[in-house]
């Protein structure tokens, strides 16, 4: 697997995660009949938080972004991007494994949404996310904190 490492976002690191977002969402964004290049790239800004957002970079540079933003009941995995060519190498399954180790330990829950049909559903899945509800758009899932 490559090695990665991840780092506190920074303000200006919005610009390239508001970049990556329309990348990686665009496809499915498409499929859904959704797709707007200014607003893709807008709704990242309006909802960037770097306290709890970080950078995944592959060989010092700039691979990916996650956030895991506090809410009242749960903790909600946000903006989990990774550049296409990174894809499918393991980055995403050892980032996701070492965030909720992290929740796992605090006792979290953790919730997520996909968009549906994305094929990130199956990571998601496979690291316990179970389905909650769902509209037209969005898959809203849930994950227990797994307790040792």
């Amino acid at each position: 697997m490559v090695e990665w490492t991840l780092r506190q976002a920074s303000t200006p690191d919005v610009k390239a995660v508001a970049e990556l977002r329309a990348v990686v969402l665009r496809a499915d964004l498409e499929r859904l009949g959704r797709y707007d290049e200014q607003r893709v790239r807008q709704r990242l800004r309006d909802g960037f938080d770097r306290t709890h957002t970080w950078v995944i970079e592959v060989a010092g540079e700039f691979a990916g972004c996650v956030a895991l933003r506090p809410a009242e009941d749960a903790r909600w995995l946000e903006h989990f991007y990774l550049a296409p060519s990174l894809q499918g190498a393991g980055i995403g399954s050892a980032v996701l494994r070492a965030l909720l180790a992290r929740c796992d330990r605090g006792g979290d829950l953790v919730r997520l949404n996909v968009l549906r049909g994305s094929a990130a559903r199956r990571l998601y899945e496979r690291h316990g996310f179970t389905v909650e509800t769902e509209d037209p758009v969005d898959v809203f899932m849930v994950r227990e904190p797994v307790r040792t």
